[in-house]
């Protein structure tokens, strides 16, 4: 039997956030990482992790005056955080199913539509 740790250690944590798997005792981790609580703001974090080099390299070692270089780096930002949340789902269901999870979970909040709300827009809105 498997026990369960509570955290993965920073370099697990590290590695996740660039792709890797966690290892099999962090499963229940994982699954609250990514359909629990305050998914949305964990995805946005743990996306931008990857970039800090870049942003590092863009204020520290690119000529020119320090507000050039910070406004180049804001605009990295906001590029990698549009493309990080346009693709959260996509990015959700690839991580579950790395580690055996149903890929269709859905993170806390989402509200999907009801049969009912279904059928009356079809009929307001015909193809």
């Amino acid at each position: 039997m498997i026990t369960q740790r509570r955290r993965p250690s920073f370099p697990e944590w590290l590695g996740y956030t660039v792709g890797r798997p966690m290892p099999a005792d962090l499963r229940d981790w994982v699954l609250r990482d990514l359909t629990g609580k305050h998914a949305y703001t964990r995805h946005l974090i743990r996306g931008m992790v990857p970039f800090l080099p870049i942003f590092a390299a863009f204020l520290l070692f690119f000529p020119g005056p320090f507000w050039i270089r910070c406004a180049m780096t804001l605009l990295a930002l906001i590029l990698a955080a549009f493309y990080c949340a346009a693709y959260m789902a996509p990015n959700r269901a690839h991580r579950l199913a790395q580690h055996g999870l149903p890929a269709d979970l859905d993170a806390a909040g989402i509200l999907h539509a009801t049969p009912a709300e279904r059928t009356r827009y079809t009929r307001n809105h015909p193809h």
